[in-house]
């Protein structure tokens, strides 16, 4: 678990540059406080921040492998972790160990090893055979050519910007805008990006708020010879298709998803530093949790919340924790604390997400630290087992899949006439139009009347449709709820939860492990029959069923909440309204957006005229984003990490 930051030169200019990559490491180093290392050669310029948790003592990065033939031909910098390195390691000892004489073909007991030697024998192909979660690059000195990979559900990051001067790459876009003068790049904004972050709440991939600025998609590769760009191959196709249960089957398949689930997490604790779990008070994080006491009985658990009633999970986690025999660690998040981290937090995003419950998020990670260096979480259960409530959807509106079109139009159109906030409006909308244009993921903050009053440059032609046509393309035929589903993995699950994921707890320098993430989990999860997923009363029927007695009973069938935070109300009260007063008239946006209505939008939300607190949150995080990375007039203080070594 690291930072990764590289330069392909478009010529053998690499002295020239070699000591700014060496800078732009710095902006990334909460990613590896333990080492720092550069190489290069005449094209290719590495570095890297290293976290520490397999092979410490050796498996230094920049990483040298090769052939018994040429020994140093491949450089690799890698940011992840391999979790089934053991058995690849073991499997190509035994195709191929002959060749190097003594059968020695590792130098080192890590999983870096792993995937260069897999990268040499196999190709790209050796991407398929990694279940773990990766963003890594490999130089091949011989054919002066670089390879790129981001594993399948986009848990790992990578950013890329290509220029005149060459290709540059780095897990932290911030070191990428220290490289764009030698890139012969600008810093120029993205208004569709910004334009879609505002519908979305987060910047879809391959975008990012920079024009020039993009991100390898996940479950993609890419290749790039010298001054050329980059070409990009998809590797990871989920298929949610349904393959229907043979009568009597459903304790079989209830089986296997267990037994999957298991293996993953297994494979999740191999780890030479302490393992530890975030656990709320859902049956996602219990069930990790669970599971890992089997292999750690001196688990720690870690969970977080807020003093307000119906935003914490502290006690239904700490109940979990006493009866699965864990060790419980409970941080509290004051809104003094929330606000005051607030640019902080957003620094270390790199583009703007408008999720609060990043928040407190990062607290949590940031006490968790002080324990263990590697959590597990329950991330992508949701999306691959039917989870979010708005999954049911279809089976409220399956009545108007029987209207004509013309009929269904015209409901729209009563809906439309009905006063916001009346009961009925919401399901005659959405009622009528078809799946591809009212599903585009689990964030809706603006509509496009909102937005044309706050966006100075609003185009109605650049909607979420730009982002949701392809991927709903790509599941024609499919039941609606596997169609949400895997939307959902290319948007939200990527775009929102993922990215919080990894960047708050890196902020604090801990490394973040998703067991549901896994390729074995993702085999028994596709193809789960509708109503295994989504019933009348419950989401996640068959992981339920399956995990029936490793969960404990009064978290098996209970609702979702996750770390909620009261935003609605702070930004009524004392807590937020003045911080957000004070963002809206000190940020230097006017010429993106309408300033007046954003403060407008505000007054009527501590009014309770409407509850813009979703809207208000998208923005002010934009804001504070745009006064940190454009105007540089918010200043975070950002501290070196300086953690225990013994963890």
């Amino acid at each position: 678990m690291c930072g990764l930051l590289g330069f392909l030169t478009a010529d053998s200019a690499t002295t020239a540059v070699v000591d700014q990559v060496y800078d732009a490491l710095h902006c990334q180093r909460h990613r590896g406080p333990d080492e720092k290392g550069t190489w290069h050669d005449d094209h290719m310029i590495f570095g890297f921040n290293r976290l520490s948790i397999i092979d410490i003592e050796h498996s230094h990065q920049p990483l040298r492998w090769g052939p018994a033939d040429n020994p140093q031909r491949y450089a690799m910098t890698f940011n992840g972790e391999i979790y089934n390195y053991l058995e690849l390691r073991e499997q190509l000892a035994a195709e191929h160990g002959a060749e190097f004489g003594e059968g020695k073909i590792f130098a080192t007991d890590g999983d870096g090893e792993a995937i260069v030697a897999a990268f040499h024998f196999w190709g790209p192909e050796a991407v398929r055979k990694l279940r773990g979660m990766f963003a890594f690059a490999i130089w091949d000195t011989e054919t002066s050519e670089l390879f790129l990979a981001r594993d399948p559900f986009g848990i790992k990051p990578l950013f890329i910007a290509t220029g005149a001067g060459g290709t540059a790459f780095a897990s932290e876009k911030k070191s990428l805008l220290e490289l764009l003068s030698p890139l012969a790049l600008s810093d120029e904004l993205d208004p569709r990006a910004l334009e879609h972050y505002t519908v979305l709440q987060y910047v879809p991939e391959p975008e990012s708020l920079h024009k020039n600025i993009r991100r390898l998609e996940s479950g993609n590769y890419a290749t790039v010879k010298l001054g050329q760009e980059p070409v990009t191959t998809r590797y990871f196709r989920p298929d949610f298709r349904v393959r229907p249960f043979v009568a009597g089957s459903e304790k079989t398949r209830y089986a296997e998803i267990a037994a999957a689930l298991e293996d993953s997490v297994a494979k999740h604790m191999r780890a030479d530093v302490t393992v530890g779990s975030f656990l709320s008070g859902g049956i996602d994080s219990t069930a990790i949790a669970a599971l890992a006491m089997r292999h750690n009985p001196k688990l720690i658990t870690f969970t977080t919340g807020f003093e307000r009633e119906g935003y914490s999970e502290v006690d239904v986690a700490a109940e979990s924790a006493e009866l699965i025999g864990a060790r419980h660690i409970v941080k509290v998040v004051s809104p003094a604390e929330f606000a005051a981290a607030i640019p902080e937090i957003v620094w270390y995003l790199d583009d703007p997400v408008a999720d609060p419950a990043l928040v407190p998020l990062y607290f949590v990670a940031k006490e968790a630290r002080k324990h263990v260096k590697v959590v597990l979480s329950g991330e992508g259960a949701d999306e691959l087992f039917g989870g979010y409530t708005i999954y049911r959807e279809p089976l409220s509106l399956k009545p108007f899949e029987y209207l004509p079109a013309g009929a269904r139009k015209l409901l729209g159109k009563l809906g439309d006439k009905i006063p916001d906030g009346k009961r009925g409006k919401s399901l005659l909308q959405r009622g009528s139009l078809r799946l591809e244009d009212r599903y585009y993921g689990n964030a809706r903050s603006f509509n496009d009347a909102q937005l044309r009053a706050v966006l100075r440059d609003f185009r109605p032609e650049w909607t979420h449709q730009d982002v949701t046509a392809p991927i709903y393309a790509q599941s024609a035929g499919w039941d609606p709820v596997a169609r949400m589903q895997h939307l959902d993995l290319f948007t939200w699950l990527r775009g929102d939860i993922l990215v919080k994921a990894d960047k708050m707890t890196m902020a604090n320098s801990l490394e973040l492990r998703v067991p549901f993430l896994d390729n074995e989990v993702m085999r028994v999860a596709e193809g789960i029959p509708f109503d295994q997923k989504i019933t009348k009363q419950t989401s996640k029927y068959a992981l339920r069923q399956a995990l029936d007695g490793i969960v404990p009973d009064h978290v098996l069938n209970r609702a979702k909440l996750g770390f909620p935070v009261p935003l609605r109300h702070w930004l009524r009260g004392t807590e937020l309204y003045d911080w957000a007063e004070t963002q809206i008239a000190e940020s230097q946006t006017d010429h993106l957006l309408h300033k007046p209505a954003v403060l407008q939008m505000l007054r009527d939300h501590k009014a309770g005229v409407s509850d813009h607190s979703r809207r208000l949150w998208t923005v002010l995080v934009f804001m504070v984003w745009h006064g940190i990375f454009v105007e540089d007039r918010i200043k975070p203080e950002i501290q070196e990490p300086v953690y225990p070594v013994s963890l």
